[in-house]
């Protein structure tokens, strides 16, 4: 797994073996983030990775010109690995990482720009978790397609096998 655009561009990642933390294929997050840079939802921007796990997708963001990411999972395995991926990439300086459940990191989160949310996919409290989350744009990778209350407007939708991608805002 590898970085696709932006200043660390190819640049590998460390991916733990044997473990169930799930990173998002190279293509879909070329996808991503070709779509949020298209809207102008990249540079300068403030960053939420949420359920963060390798860490790839706040990377990219990093990479991509992203002002800032706060990392957050509850898992030290993936809290080690984001922490090792950033002191590789040299991204350490912009962003913060909080091993914490999600749900209790958004009591008491600030407002981001972005918020990338990829649960592990038998996640079932979108409800919840998207009427908490402080942020303009959420990026959902799920298993399936969530139906979003009307505080969201989906503005992109696609699947690519077995992720399903949508780019909502308020």
């Amino acid at each position: 797994m590898r970085i696709v655009a932006g200043t660390a561009r190819g640049r590998k990642l460390i991916i733990p073996s044997n473990s169930e933390i799930r990173p998002t294929k190279d293509r879909v997050r070329e996808a991503i983030f070709n779509s949020l840079h298209s809207y102008g939802l990249v540079e300068d921007l403030h960053y939420l990775d949420l359920f963060a796990g390798t860490g790839s997708l706040g990377l990219e963001a990093l990479s991509r010109g992203a002002n800032s990411v706060v990392f957050v999972d509850n898992n030290e395995l993936s809290v080690n690995t984001v922490t090792q991926n950033l002191q590789m990439l040299g991204f350490i300086g912009k962003a913060e990482i909080r091993r914490q459940d999600a749900m209790t990191y958004l009591k008491e989160s600030s407002d981001f720009d972005v918020a990338i949310l990829d649960p592990p996919y038998e996640f079932e409290f979108w409800d919840q978790l998207l009427s908490q989350i402080k942020s303009k744009v959420v990026v959902l990778e799920t298993s399936q397609n969530i139906v979003l209350n009307e505080s969201w407007v989906v503005i992109k939708e696609q699947s690519y096998g077995q992720s399903n991608v949508q780019i909502a805002t308020k």
